[in-house]
């Protein structure tokens, strides 16, 4: 759940990045609402083999995206690994760049631009 109308920001730059991303449907608010015409009320998209629903929340909270829950990919080669990283690094916060933690040869964490947490791993 998104807020500040980004879903589709987020939707679209994350099927990007994979190349079997994909967006499967998206409703969008009308003029009617409830939420502001144009945002997003659910999509469907896949990544990495797996689906994923987003939404942008047209009340204010005051909770986002944590670390504690975040999308894990194990990348095919390192170089899918670091293009990936990079990307999504990008105006984010990095929480552990890409290395070897002894549980893996080559990993990385971190929250992307939009708050989303993502573990990157390559084996």
């Amino acid at each position: 759940m998104f807020q500040g109308g980004v879903a589709r920001e987020a939707i679209d730059f994350y099927v990007s990045l994979f190349d079997d991303g994909e967006i499967v449907s998206v409703t969008e608010y009308g003029a009617d609402g409830p939420g502001p015409e144009g945002t997003v009320v659910r999509a469907h998209f896949r990544l990495a083999g797996l689906d994923f629903f987003a939404s942008d929340s047209f009340v204010t909270h005051d909770f986002g995206f944590t670390p504690a829950l975040s999308i894990w990919v194990e990348t095919e080669s390192e170089s899918q690994l670091n293009r990936l990283f990079a990307a999504l690094a990008d105006g984010g916060q990095v929480l552990m760049p890409l290395d070897d933690y002894g549980f893996s040869a080559r990993f990385g964490w971190l929250n992307d631009r939009l708050g989303v947490s993502w573990q990157l791993n390559y084996s």
